[in-house]
């Protein structure tokens, strides 16, 4: 049977146009199987892990269905749930590449932004909306948007919503919308509340699931590495030593761990940025566009970014922590290993966390393989010894200060000669002994008018004589 390709699924010569210049060449299972049924105006169930292309399966045949009709200020024709801000980005933005030859408007309605600049864009009436669920009751409110005209609902990651304790947010926006409409909704993972959601809010759906619940990719290699609390951060250095990252997010549990872990990495010499919750939406796009272009190799963040993030070329993924979560997991290193490219997920596993890895091997069915820690920091030891010197003619010269490794740290043994060169006192000078005087009422004065009275050499001369 012949592989199906974008031309097979009833897209229009325009959007095919735009998909193969964004070097696409055949749709994803999910896409092929979702898409089809999306153009027949179908309410559609999809569950496929993170990474295989859900969000083109809706944005594509959304662009085609919404290109004959106008849109009406402040009354949006479609509407698009997602639980991040970075999703909700990532989103608009697959819009901008494939309906570049389509005239759509659209907003993002977003946390972290101004009102006044999102309303302007609500008042000329758009297309597609996309928002998360907070900000888009915020407008309502506001009395800023209508959901009366949406024809078409997407809830995207509805896992994640559930999560996030968005569920409640998003009954009551589909209650502000007409009962007749076509609704899609994605999940990576199909636990038996998103099923009573989706028997609430969809009618009739065509179910598709590409692959099983919960499962991780094949393209991902996993690790896992049992070590205490307090040597955790010696150990991700370690690693992140001895793999071959190219770049790499670092996944926390707790907000306040992603400053701490990023300022110990910046310490020891590793380019490192950081991403949660508490930062404004300025701070975390500004990371976002330095991480992508490479101008920070390392990542720390939290679960704010486990499924807001779409970098096919990911290499690396650590979680320094054991996600609470069980399903968190496949969301945090499904970041890596995308668009059947091969990635490495690593994770720190301390013993008082054994619970937590119970639970995600039980949900993936998987063991995860061990990596022994001592191995990890030989192959360290080895690779820095083996790396080149400068030497200086007699072996010590001033070419002979370490150089910087490649990851951005000086070789053990040159860390610990520095190491040992600071922390040795170095022994005083001898001194001249001082002789014992009787002071007389006159001296002080004497003293303050000539050189100052001190050890060695400043000792007055008649103070060094011996006596006879």
């Amino acid at each position: 049977m012949d592989e199906t390709s974008f031309k097979d699924l009833g897209l229009s010569d325009e959007l095919l146009r735009a998909v193969s210049e964004a070097g696409y060449e055949a749709p994803t299972p999910i896409q092929a199987q979702a898409i089809p049924y999306v153009l027949m105006n179908r309410d559609i169930m999809g569950g496929a892990q993170t990474g295989t292309g859900k969000t083109a399966s809706f944005t594509l045949p959304m662009i085609d269905i919404l290109a004959q009709g106008r849109a009406r200020a402040r009354m949006p024709r479609s509407l698009i749930l997602e639980p991040t801000r970075e999703l909700a980005a990532q989103v608009a933005e697959q819009f901008d590449i494939y309906g570049k030859y389509q005239k759509l408007s659209k907003a993002l309605l977003i946390g972290g932004v101004s009102f006044d600049d999102q309303d302007k864009l609500l008042d000329r009436g758009v297309d597609v909306l996309i928002a998360t669920p907070g900000r888009l009751l915020d407008h309502f409110e506001r009395g800023r948007v209508l959901l009366s005209d949406v024809k078409l609902l997407v809830i995207d990651e509805a896992d994640r919503m559930l999560d996030m304790g968005f569920v409640p947010d998003v009954e009551k926006i589909v209650s502000l919308m007409p009962k007749i409409r076509q609704t899609l909704m994605f999940s990576a993972t199909m636990p038996p509340v998103i099923r009573r959601l989706a028997d609430q809010f969809l009618m009739n759906p065509k179910e598709i699931t590409v692959s099983p619940p919960a499962s991780t990719a094949a393209t991902v290699s996993q690790s896992l590495v049992a070590v205490d609390h307090k040597e955790k951060r010696n150990a991700l250095r370690s690693l992140l030593k001895s793999e071959d990252v190219k770049n790499a997010l670092i996944f926390c549990n707790r907000k306040r761990d992603v400053s701490i872990v990023q300022q110990s990495l910046k310490r020891h010499g590793f380019e490192a940025g950081a991403l949660h919750g508490d930062m404004d939406q300025f701070q975390r796009t500004d990371t976002l566009e330095a991480f992508k272009k490479g101008e920070i190799r390392l990542l720390v963040c939290s679960d704010v970014a486990a499924r807001g993030l779409d970098i096919e070329a990911m290499s690396h993924v650590f979680n320094f922590d054991v996600p609470i979560n069980a399903d968190d997991y496949v969301h945090r290193i499904g970041r890596t290993g995308r668009a059947g490219r091969s990635g490495r997920a690593i994770m720190l596993a301390a013993p008082d966390e054994k619970r937590y890895l119970d639970m995600i091997i039980k949900l993936t069915g998987l063991e995860i393989p061990r990596l022994e820690l001592k191995d990890v920091q030989a192959a360290v030891i080895e690779a820095d010894t083996e790396a080149p010197r400068t030497r200086g003619r007699r072996g010590g010269g001033r070419n002979n200060k370490p150089k910087p490794s490649s990851n951005g740290s000086e070789a053990p043994l040159a860390r610990k000669a520095e190491a040992d060169a600071e922390e040795t006192p170095k022994a005083p000078k001898a001194r001249k002994p001082r002789v014992a005087r009787k002071p007389t009422q006159d001296n002080n004065n004497k003293f303050n008018e000539g050189s100052p009275v001190g050890l060695g050499d400043h000792v007055p001369a008649f103070l060094s004589r011996e006596p006879k």
